[in-house]
């Protein structure tokens, strides 16, 4: 055990949580706790997108899948997510920040009614339980290796919630944006120290170039089979169009101080995110060349602490600071972010609709409670799901969004004849579909992607809800003009 290094690593968390005491001085009302009060910087949009999306993931999960299946095996993230970002600054920005709305479940709610702001949000919220649990997962594992296993995993899922926990229940989003400012940086600059001198390893970057060559990790398109090519299509919609209607990404559009600002950070943030995604990847590729079959047999069995062995094992005290710090920051930005996003949700988009008296001061004592309770939730299912891939842990996340509540967002801000029916004929064909693929339930799920399936009948769902009523209408009318002219 490095007590060098732990020190390095607890004084880091402090830090971290005294930022987050000090932004909850300045955290006045709800809008304050839950969007910074729609006043951050364009640098403070990007670093906090960029951030939310950087998770555990992204550095432990994302390069071990990349050594072992290639580019072919990333469709869904980096490169989905990233897109999804971009996606949201294009074409959802601007229209969702003119809405001056607190969460976008406001935004079902003024566009279809009640109904459907309280059940897109319940699956809004639902979607976050893996996201979340792969974070303290990962945080579990950081804890047990830098402590060489006196710290079990489950006892660093603990003291890993409780740590971002603190700021988060504090400080509200101002604190996860400022946290996620710094933690960036930490980010950036550590792991591209630790990239270089991976590289010099590994005999420079050639060499690792040219093992990634060999092993056909550059091939990206999957086979030019039906099966194969659904498959691809639906894992690369699930986080690109499934992240899209999600409270982290609207809040970090209503948190910029303008429309441009929010249409520019995701823009920017999403980019970023798919390019630097590429430095864990190029890492883990060194430790392949420097550990041989090792690396690969650490990638199959056990591939999250692939990436940490490495550090630990070839690498002097000084790199293993950088990379735990980068480590925890993109595990903490992620983690923070997303414990915030579906408490608002709850507390906005269901318990006003149960209490609609609350006011202000109530709202904010709700929504922190709302977060102890959710992290405790998510601390007992990653408990549950422990030994589960946090790279299918994240995944599976969105599939829920994807299929309830992405269409009709969608339809609503581009679709003038989405209707209320439409809405709901939507959700229902959507969730029913995608559970009747369930391996559980049938053997449909091997030959086609359930939410694939889930979200084609979601669309069908919307445009025949919306169309059917109007065109029985219009049948009808001719009739009782001719009625009325007699």
């Amino acid at each position: 055990m490095n007590l060098t290094l732990i020190t390095c690593v607890v004084l880091y968390l402090l830090g971290t949580l005294g930022l987050g005491v000090w932004a909850g001085s300045r955290i006045k009302n709800t809008s304050d706790f839950a969007v910074a009060g729609r006043s951050l910087p364009l640098v403070m949009v990007i670093t906090t997108t960029f951030a939310t999306w950087f998770g555990a993931e992204t550095v432990m999960g994302i390069p071990a899948k990349f050594v072992q299946g290639g580019l072919n095996s990333l469709i869904e993230d980096p490169f989905g997510a990233g897109t999804c970002l971009i996606l949201v600054g294009l074409f959802f920005a601007t229209r969702l920040y003119k809405l001056n709305l607190l969460t976008i479940g406001d935004y079902y709610r003024q566009r279809y009614g009640k109904g459907i702001e309280v059940f897109c949000s319940a699956a809004i919220i639902l979607s976050y339980l893996g996201w979340v649990a792969a974070q303290i997962t990962a945080l579990g594992l950081v804890f047990s290796v830098l402590t060489n296993g006196a710290m079990s995993e489950t006892a660093g899922m603990i003291v890993g919630t409780l740590a971002v926990l603190i700021y988060v229940v504090v400080g509200g989003f101002l604190a996860v944006a400022l946290t996620d400012f710094i933690q960036m940086i930490v980010l950036v600059i550590g792991l591209s120290i630790i990239a270089f001198f991976s590289a010099d390893l590994a005999g420079g970057a050639g060499t690792v170039v040219t093992m990634a060559s060999k092993a056909d990790l550059w091939k990206i398109l999957p086979e030019a089979k039906f099966t194969d090519l659904a498959f691809f299509l639906a894992a690369g919609v699930t986080m690109m169009f499934g992240s899209i209607p999600q409270q982290d990404v609207y809040q970090r559009v209503m948190s910029a101080k303008d429309a441009g600002t929010a249409r520019a950070g995701a823009v920017i943030g999403g980019a970023s995110y798919i390019l630097f995604a590429a430095v864990p990847m190029f890492i883990v590729a060194c430790a392949v060349v420097v550990m041989g079959q090792n690396a690969l047999d650490l990638a199959k069995n056990d591939y999250q602490r692939l990436l940490p062995t490495f550090v630990m094992t070839r690498m002097p005290l000084v790199m293993q600071i950088l990379f735990f710090g980068a480590l925890l920051s993109a595990i903490k930005s992620t983690s923070s972010a997303t414990l915030l996003a579906p408490a608002t949700s709850f507390v906005e988009n269901i318990l006003k609709n149960l209490r609609p008296q609350m006011n202000d001061r109530q709202q904010l004592f709700a929504m922190r409670a709302t977060i102890v309770v959710f992290a405790a939730m998510v601390l007992l299912y990653a408990i549950a799901m422990k030994g589960t891939s946090i790279y299918d842990m994240v995944g599976q996340a969105y599939q829920i969004t994807l299929v309830a509540a992405f269409v009709p967002l969608v339809m609503g801000l581009y679709w003038k004849r989405a209707t209320t029916q439409g809405a709901i004929l939507s959700l229902a064909a959507g969730l029913f579909t995608w559970l009747v693929f369930f391996p559980q339930i049938s053997t449909l799920g091997a030959h086609f992607p359930g939410q694939l399936a889930g979200l084609l009948a979601a669309f069908a769902g919307m445009i025949l809800g919306s169309l059917a009523p109007q065109v029985l209408k219009n049948r009808h009318e001719p009739r009782h003009v001719a009625e009325a002219s007699v």
